[in-house]
């Protein structure tokens, strides 16, 4: 005989069937995946606020260690730059190595490079006391650079203008002057080497030894006494 469920126990059967399934499909703790997205959404943007005000931060002080330290990537403003090229040392000795340089005329040179005058000063000073910078030195050899081409008024011109002291001045015109007609003879010969013909030519004559600077007794004797109007 077999046993045929009424309909009241088929609906509790039912009903606990749908129970079990339940608990099996949704156990406790388990979220839907909605659920779990909604609330990642919700909460990102503080997360992410929170990582970017710590990345700040860390940036603040690593920043800060490096200025203690002395290790800062912006140099130090103190309103000066600092020097580049040579020193003024070496650009003298530069000069120096060319030719021979007055005090003064060196002076000048350098007070472009420097800062102010009591830096120049001091480096000329050194200059001297080690034998690179002589004056008087710079006068000889100006003197031997110039006698062949000009006389002695002309010379003595230069000198003053480069600062050379007025008794080595007065001692080297007296050497230039006891040489002089024979210096302006032989500039002279390699322009004309003839006497002028006439007045005009005895001006041009003139002239030119005039403008070399000799003195104009030797240019008498060299062109004659004849045409000395």
């Amino acid at each position: 005989m077999s046993w045929k469920p009424t309909p009241a126990s088929a609906d509790r059967l039912r009903a606990k069937l749908d129970d079990e399934f339940e608990t099996v499909a949704k156990p406790q703790g388990l979220r839907r995946t909605s659920d779990t997205r909604s609330e990642q959404s919700a909460t990102a943007p503080a997360s992410q606020a929170g990582q970017w005000q710590r990345s700040s931060e860390q940036r603040s002080a690593g920043r800060g260690r490096r200025v203690a330290a002395g290790d800062d990537e912006s140099p130090p403003d103190d309103g000066k730059q600092a020097r580049k090229g040579p020193t003024l040392k070496m650009r003298a000795v530069g000069y120096l190595s060319r030719r021979e340089h007055a005090r003064e005329e060196l002076a000048r040179k350098l007070a472009a490079h420097a800062e102010d005058a009591a830096e120049v000063e001091a480096v000329l000073d050194v200059l001297e006391k080690e034998g690179w910078l002589s004056t008087e030195r710079f006068a000889q050899s100006l003197v031997h650079r110039r006698a062949s081409r000009q006389g002695a008024a002309r010379i003595v011109q230069e000198l003053r203008q480069h600062g050379v002291d007025d008794n080595q001045v007065a001692e080297l015109r007296d050497q230039l002057r006891a040489t002089e007609y024979d210096r302006a003879l032989e500039v002279w010969k390699k322009r004309f080497d003839a006497k002028p013909a006439d007045r005009a030519a005895y001006a041009k004559q003139a002239r030119f030894l005039g403008s070399r600077g000799f003195a104009h007794d030797v240019i008498r004797r060299i062109l004659g006494e004849d045409n000395e109007d």
